[in-house]
Protein backbone atom coordinates (compact mmCIF):
# COMPACT_ATOMS: atom_id res chain seq x y z
CA UNK A 1 0.00 0.00 0.00
CA UNK A 2 1.36 3.25 -1.01
CA UNK A 3 -0.24 5.10 2.04
CA UNK A 4 2.92 6.99 3.75
CA UNK A 5 0.32 6.95 7.11
CA UNK A 6 0.68 4.43 9.63
CA UNK A 7 -1.17 0.93 9.70
CA UNK A 8 -3.44 1.23 12.85
CA UNK A 9 -1.85 -1.79 13.95
CA UNK A 10 0.59 -4.73 12.63
CA UNK A 11 0.32 -8.27 13.31
CA UNK A 12 3.51 -10.58 12.10
CA UNK A 13 4.52 -14.31 12.00
CA UNK A 14 7.64 -14.39 10.60
CA UNK A 15 7.72 -14.69 7.10
CA UNK A 16 4.19 -13.15 6.78
CA UNK A 17 2.50 -9.93 8.03
CA UNK A 18 -0.57 -7.78 8.05
CA UNK A 19 -0.92 -4.65 8.50
CA UNK A 20 -4.40 -3.13 9.47
CA UNK A 21 -5.56 1.07 7.80
CA UNK A 22 -7.72 2.98 9.64
CA UNK A 23 -9.83 5.20 7.57
CA UNK A 24 -12.83 7.65 8.43
CA UNK A 25 -15.39 8.43 6.07
CA UNK A 26 -18.66 10.52 6.85
CA UNK A 27 -17.71 10.26 10.16
CA UNK A 28 -17.46 6.32 10.23
CA UNK A 29 -14.61 4.05 11.00
CA UNK A 30 -13.33 1.43 8.13
CA UNK A 31 -10.66 -1.00 8.63
CA UNK A 32 -8.96 -2.74 6.00
CA UNK A 33 -6.07 -5.27 5.96
CA UNK A 34 -2.78 -5.93 3.92
CA UNK A 35 -0.76 -8.91 3.62
CA UNK A 36 2.89 -9.45 2.70
CA UNK A 37 5.58 -11.88 2.57
CA UNK A 38 9.19 -11.28 3.15
CA UNK A 39 11.72 -13.16 1.29
CA UNK A 40 15.41 -13.04 0.91
CA UNK A 41 16.65 -12.83 -3.36
CA UNK A 42 19.41 -14.34 -4.86
CA UNK A 43 21.34 -11.67 -3.94
CA UNK A 44 20.78 -11.77 -0.36
CA UNK A 45 18.43 -8.62 0.00
CA UNK A 46 15.17 -8.68 1.80
CA UNK A 47 12.12 -8.18 -0.31
CA UNK A 48 8.57 -8.05 -0.04
CA UNK A 49 5.56 -10.07 -1.81
CA UNK A 50 1.89 -10.02 -2.01
CA UNK A 51 1.92 -13.24 -3.39
CA UNK A 52 1.69 -16.41 -1.22
CA UNK A 53 2.65 -20.11 -2.32
CA UNK A 54 1.00 -23.31 -0.94
CA UNK A 55 3.58 -23.02 2.55
CA UNK A 56 2.23 -20.01 3.13
CA UNK A 57 -1.50 -20.37 3.21
CA UNK A 58 -2.00 -22.06 6.82
CA UNK A 59 0.00 -19.33 8.19
CA UNK A 60 -1.51 -15.97 6.43
CA UNK A 61 -4.73 -18.05 7.61
CA UNK A 62 -3.57 -17.33 11.01
CA UNK A 63 -2.93 -13.61 10.37
CA UNK A 64 -5.87 -13.28 8.31
CA UNK A 65 -7.98 -14.59 11.73
CA UNK A 66 -6.07 -12.70 13.86
CA UNK A 67 -6.11 -9.68 11.57
CA UNK A 68 -10.39 -9.90 12.48
CA UNK A 69 -10.08 -10.19 15.96
CA UNK A 70 -7.87 -7.06 16.14
CA UNK A 71 -10.23 -4.77 13.84
CA UNK A 72 -12.93 -5.92 16.21
CA UNK A 73 -10.99 -4.45 19.41
CA UNK A 74 -10.27 -1.60 17.30
CA UNK A 75 -13.83 -0.46 16.19
CA UNK A 76 -14.91 -1.42 20.28
CA UNK A 77 -12.19 1.35 20.81
CA UNK A 78 -13.48 3.49 18.11
CA UNK A 79 -17.06 3.04 19.47
CA UNK A 80 -15.52 3.85 23.56
CA UNK A 81 -14.11 7.22 22.13
CA UNK A 82 -17.47 8.51 20.33
CA UNK A 83 -19.40 7.08 23.31
CA UNK A 84 -17.28 9.32 25.68
CA UNK A 85 -17.08 12.25 22.83
CA UNK A 86 -20.95 12.74 23.41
Amino acid sequence: MSNTSKPAAKISMFPISAAIWHKEKDGRSFYSVTFQRSYKDEKGTWQNSDSFGLGDLLLLAKIADQSHSEIYKLRGTDRETQQSDE
